[in-house]
């Protein structure tokens, strides 16, 4: 009986799975077709450029000069992003834990944290280029100020939703506060960490492409890629350089994906 369930629950599985990946295919295809439809019967031939056909999107990734200038800045995008999300973690995390270790901590900080998520990035663009110049600091630091509250918030919670029994346990055995955060507290909260990591990760993409609109000196990425094309008015490369941009931030959200379930999987449901 139970192998006749565990059977069936597989192929559940399989079936949810492939469903999983015909829909999105599907949306995909239809936006396929709403572009060109929007490309060849609604724009004049001279508005094209607004939206080009997906095909002339296609085979930019198919021109190597091209290519190279779209793989290139995508690396320097990666590399501040990873360098902004390291930084990020490292202060997002710190700021939880010490928020989760006392409640006047918490009342003094997190309406902090609250602010910087508010405050329009574009507004503080000015004073850090005054503060970090506009090379690869100023760029790390627009990745962490978008990235930051996540990782505040989704670690404050896990820590903060420590099963009570568990902690009357480890007050019993006369655990340290220490002992208690490192053996129970960061343990448990991994899901809701590794759920704001997945967050993050994503909008420190985000904030490495905004910095390169900005902060052009040095060796910037992707973003000054985009707002060359968009100068020069070539449609196809911009959506291509978009769309590359797009994949990159899908490949790093799974990553992180798949990495949260080989770290808590076993037994936690990621």
């Amino acid at each position: 009986m139970s192998a006749s369930s565990s059977t069936r629950q597989t192929l559940l599985r399989r079936r949810r799975g492939r469903v999983n990946w015909v829909a999105p295919l599907l949306v995909l295809l239809i936006a396929i077709a709403i572009a060109y439809l929007v490309s060849y019967l609604v724009l004049e031939p001279s508005r094209q450029f607004l939206l080009p056909p997906p095909h002339q999107v296609i085979a930019v990734f198919f021109d190597p000069a091209t290519l190279s200038d779209i793989a290139v800045g995508l690396s320097r995008t990666a590399l501040v992003a990873a360098l902004g999300l390291a930084a990020a973690i490292i202060i997002g995390m710190a700021w939880a834990i010490a928020m989760s270790q006392a409640r006047w901590v918490e009342d003094s900080l997190f309406p902090y944290a609250v602010i910087l998520q508010c405050i329009p990035i574009l507004a503080l663009v000015p004073l850090i280029g005054f503060w970090f110049g506009y090379d690869l600091p100023a760029r790390i630091v627009v990745c962490v100020m978008i990235s930051l509250f996540p990782i505040v918030s989704n670690t404050l919670f896990g820590l903060r939703s420590t099963d009570p029994g568990q902690r009357d346990l480890f007050l019993l055995e006369k655990s340290s506060r220490w002992g208690r955060l490192w053996r129970l507290e960061l343990p448990a909260a991994m899901p809701a960490v590794f759920a704001g990591l997945r967050i993050a990760a994503g909008l420190t993409i985000v904030g490495a492409i905004v910095g390169d609109f900005f902060f052009s000196r040095g060796t910037p990425g992707l973003g000054s890629l985009i707002s060359t094309y968009q100068s020069r008015l070539q449609s196809p490369q911009l959506f291509a350089a978009i769309i590359a941009a797009s994949l990159f931030g899908v490949l790093v959200f799974f990553a992180f994906g798949w990495l949260g379930r080989r770290v808590v999987g076993h037994w936690y449901d990621f």
